[in-house]
């Protein structure tokens, strides 16, 4: 389709509009474009490829696939890359550090270059964990007509006629420090676990992000579920190269589709399908570029009453592979519609409302994978929010998979300072049963970086433990973690919430049934333990980028970001 743009209100005509811009033009004649090249509006196609990790490095090909539909539809793509830390690999090491900052990373070096070299709208193409917030958060920052396009999940590994993740790999570690299986046994697993490309296959934090890109409207709906290695998901590409171009001929803007009720549906998303706890770290983070006050406790309030029932690891039984075949998130959104659960009226990337966009999809719930939301696998969601006198900035559990009587536990606190610290004593079985294990010192700014968990939680699983301890943290846990495990504790130690004050044998109680996490401690003795507390423990990261992440990071109810956001901003990138 051939389109006829006016560029004189555009981003890029500072950069290839008039005389005085002919020194710009003549460097993109230096790269092989032509007049009418440069008279069409310019698309950045950002993604994350690199050779890190498999969810990225399908990404190369798919921004092919995008900068041809941007073509059919009179743009000029214009391909860039950034950086992932890919969680996977960063797990369980000084390496995780380094994940939580990179989402911020990710989205301010997206909006550099965008800035920078004033493209007018913009495909993001990414594939792990931080990545997919990353890029969506550059969208809602610059406010320019954006396309998001998740990279795809990996296909499941087989063994012994079992579906297997990554997650059956770090719980392996924990079998094998328990003696239960054999180095050969885990040299043999961890070869078949990952057999292609893509991000990790169960409902972790990058499929979950992924659901929640159709749900808030960034992404074409059914665009994440094709796992990445069918070339098929080429499709997806171009179609949504031709979506940003009709977006900016329509001048719909990434605030138009980030909304309150965007948010929320997206909350609905991650509620129904079990997914991460992370997305209680991201959504926040999300709405924070629009200028929307929606934190931590907002999206408890909707996972405290979206029925739970898409059946997927890791409190489940299926993959990624399994619901696309079931339908995807589409199939999910109509049940959602069917209760009452979802605002019909957002805008979506395609241009539609996402009622519309529904009304076209046949499929139904398979009661296998997908149930129906009339006879959900529980009535709550699969992620719970708590507070109390431990948390009074709130925390999260992922509850999916477990039952009522395992959604309660109260058990004297075994504190450690550091992830390391509880990595080795549950490798040496230096815990015990009916104990709730603190890590602290692992928040944004106390780690720096909000540390995942998931080496010490598989390690616990694997060990047969996962149901008789309890842990908690001011970190994060991965997607994969299973078992009652605490996130997102605030205030974190580094600001003197109470997790700081804990000692070893005072009685906490966890009830993700009735939202509480508290320590049987009276107010005048934390009080009394603040007074004497010594302040945030020393850091090693004195200088770079983790030293202005610590130094910027604000707090996890709000997302953990590190700028004042979309209230105090003064100028939209789109209208300089």
């Amino acid at each position: 389709m051939t389109r006829h743009f006016d560029k004189s209100k555009l981003p890029s005509r500072h950069v290839s509009v008039g005389p005085a811009r002919a020194p710009h033009r003549s460097y993109y004649y230096a790269m092989g474009m032509d007049e009418d090249d440069i008279a069409q509006p310019f698309v950045g196609v950002a993604t994350c490829w690199n050779e890190a990790a498999p969810c990225n490095i399908a990404l190369n090909r798919q921004a092919q696939a995008v900068k041809l539909g941007v073509k059919a539809a009179s743009g000029t793509p214009r391909e860039f890359t950034t950086i992932t830390v890919t969680d996977g690999i960063a797990m369980g090491h000084e390496g995780m550090r380094s994940s939580l900052a990179s989402r911020e990373a990710i989205a301010d070096t997206v909006e550099l270059t965008m800035r920078g070299h004033c493209y007018d709208a913009l495909v993001g193409l990414a594939g792990c964990d931080k990545s997919l917030p990353g890029m969506m958060m550059a969208m809602v920052r610059l406010n320019v007509p954006s396309v998001f396009i998740y990279g795809g999940s990996i296909l499941p590994g087989r063994l012994n006629g079992r579906d297997l993740t990554v997650q059956d790999v770090f719980e392996a570690v924990g079998q094998h420090q328990a003696g239960n299986m054999s180095d050969a046994e885990l040299a043999i697993l961890e070869r078949v676990a990952c057999p292609s490309a893509g991000a990790c296959g169960g409902q972790f934090t990058a499929n979950t992000m992924a659901c929640v890109s159709e749900a808030i409207g960034l992404a074409l709906l059914n665009s994440s579920g094709m796992p990445a290695p069918y070339e098929s998901r080429d499709q997806y590409g171009e179609a949504s190269g031709q979506a940003v171009m009709l977006l900016l001929e329509k001048n719909i803007r990434a605030r138009d589709i980030v909304t309150r009720k965007s948010l929320e549906n997206a909350a609905r998303v991650v509620a129904c399908t079990g997914g991460s706890t992370n997305a209680g770290l991201h959504l926040p983070a999300i709405a924070h570029e629009a200028g929307i006050d929606f934190d931590l406790f907002d999206v408890c309030d909707i996972f405290k009453d979206t029925p739970y029932f898409v059946d997927l690891k890791p409190g489940g039984q299926y993959v990624a592979k399994d619901l696309y075949e079931a339908g995807g998130v589409p199939v999910v959104m109509k049940e959602l519609r069917k209760a009452g659960l979802l605002h019909e009226d957002c805008i979506t990337a395609s241009g539609e409302t996402i009622g519309e966009s529904l009304d076209r999809i046949a499929g139904e719930a398979d009661g296998r994978v997908i149930y129906p939301v009339s006879a959900p696998i529980s009535p709550t969601g699969g992620v719970v929010g708590l507070k109390g006198n431990l948390a009074p900035d709130g925390a999260i559990v992922k509850v999916a998979g477990m039952t009522a009587d395992q959604r309660v536990f109260t058990g004297p606190a075994r504190v450690f300072e550091c992830e390391e610290d509880a990595f080795e004593a549950v490798k040496a079985r230096d815990y015990q049963e009916g104990e709730v294990i603190v890590i602290r010192n692992e928040g944004p700014a106390g780690g720096p970086g909000m540390r995942e968990m998931l080496a010490t939680t598989a390690a616990i699983s694997g060990q047969g433990m996962g149901k008789k301890v309890a842990l908690i943290t001011d970190g994060r846990f991965s997607g994969a973690t299973r078992g009652f495990c605490v996130g997102h504790v605030g205030p974190e130690a580094a600001h003197g919430g109470p997790i700081a004050l804990l000692k070893d044998g005072d009685m906490i109680t966890l009830n993700a049934t009735t939202g509480e996490l508290s320590v049987a401690l009276s107010d005048e003795e934390l009080a009394a333990r603040k007074a004497d507390w010594k302040g945030p423990r020393p850091t090693n990261y004195a200088s770079g980028a983790l030293w202005k992440y610590a130094k910027l990071v604000g707090p996890t109810r709000q997302g953990a970001v590190t700028h004042p956001g979309a209230r105090a901003e003064t100028h939209i990138y789109m209208d300089l």
